[in-house]
């Protein structure tokens, strides 16, 4: 794929969005190529986490204007739907998706964070939704996303003035969960990743499915799907090793995925 990398190392995915020269700003070419590419995840069981970041000093500046610029209202509906479809196809891939935002993470690359499920900063970073200053709405989610992470008022606020705010207060603000100097955050985005690999995948992909369905949903129905996520688990091998080794205060644990 040509705009976006995967790696592997171990059972950890590294994604990469690679159009440094233009900030990995998001155009139709690279929406295709991270489509590809988050099947290609889906696909391998041998991948339990997935890291995925920015190539150069850059996260995703946002969506190629060079692109839209010349957009009708259909154009732009079109684009809406293209890269909304695939940022859900993110936000529910079954295992689990760490944002490392190495920089500027404006408008679609913003969105395209918030559709991760766990974000880290590096001190570099910077976060916003400007376009209401370019004259256009968010199209790939912000409008959605941003108040569900941060709350209304929060999100009415960056949206609404164009604003664009460091790493620190993203984190204030629950954006992010934690920030990191440049140099360490890839390592420190590796290590979460290995503490997720390190515990059982079924659990760990059921738990995930939970949340992200629970939180569209009521109490009732969401308290629904989790007995049946704990139902699946307590059916499962893993349960039994897990709960065995704590029976027998070992800390070595053999999950099988089964």
């Amino acid at each position: 794929m040509g705009f976006v990398k995967l790696e592997r190392q171990d059972h950890i995915g590294i994604v990469t969005i690679d159009r440094p020269e233009a900030l990995n700003a998001l155009n139709s070419q690279v929406l295709t190529d991270l489509d590809g590419i988050l099947d290609q995840v889906e696909a391998d069981d041998t991948l339990y986490a997935v890291i995925l970041t920015g190539a150069g000093r850059s996260f995703v500046a946002g969506a190629d204007i060079a692109e839209m610029k010349d957009f009708s209202s259909s154009d732009g509906k079109r684009f809406g739907v293209r890269g909304g479809s695939i940022f859900l196809k993110l936000e529910h891939l079954s295992k689990p998706v760490i944002a490392a935002v190495n920089g500027f993470a404006l408008g679609g690359g913003c969105e395209l964070a918030m559709a991760c499920d766990i974000r880290l900063a590096s001190e570099k970073a910077k976060f916003g939704q400007p376009e209401v200053g370019l004259g256009i709405t968010p199209g790939f989610g912000g409008t959605q996303r941003l108040p569900r992470i941060v709350g209304v008022s929060k999100a009415m606020e960056l949206i609404l003035t164009a604003k664009v705010i460091k790493a620190e207060e993203a984190k204030e603000i629950g954006l992010v969960s934690a920030v990191y100097p440049p140099e360490e955050l890839m390592d420190r985005a590796m290590e979460l990743a290995q503490a997720i690999c390190a515990n059982a995948q079924i659990a760990v992909r059921e738990s995930k499915r939970c949340i992200r369905m629970g939180m569209q949903a009521d109490i009732h129905t969401a308290s629904a799907f989790e007995a049946e996520a704990f139902g699946v688990t307590c059916g499962t091998a893993d349960k039994d090793e897990g709960m065995g080794a704590f029976l027998e205060k070992r800390s070595e644990k053999h999950f099988v995925n089964r």
